[in-house]
């Protein structure tokens, strides 16, 4: 044998190597833990149909909320304070 046949011999044979499975499915085995993180975001997703809250929502009535939106709808909504996400300091470091 030449080397160039054992160099296309062993090309070949590394060619093929990537064609190898790494999972055994193609003979009946299937991992126990294959799709856990599809199930698990599934299940992260689900809502509680029966929520259970630890405040109350407060009652109220139609009547109110036609008030609520013709305030809003009339501009007389009291604007909230605007508030910074940054603060600039004029002393000499953090305390």
């Amino acid at each position: 044998m030449n080397s160039r046949q054992i160099f296309v011999g062993a090309a070949l044979l590394v060619g093929l190597s990537g064609c190898a499975t790494a999972d055994k499915e193609l003979l009946g085995f299937q991992d126990p833990t294959w799709g856990d993180a599809n199930r698990a975001t599934m299940a992260a997703q689900v809502i509680n149909p029966n929520p259970e809250y630890d405040t109350r929502i407060p009652e109220t009535t139609a009547t109110n909320a036609v008030r609520a939106i013709d305030r809003y709808r009339d501009g007389q909504v009291e604007q909230p304070d605007r508030v910074s996400t940054t603060a600039a300091t004029t002393d000499d470091g953090p305390r």
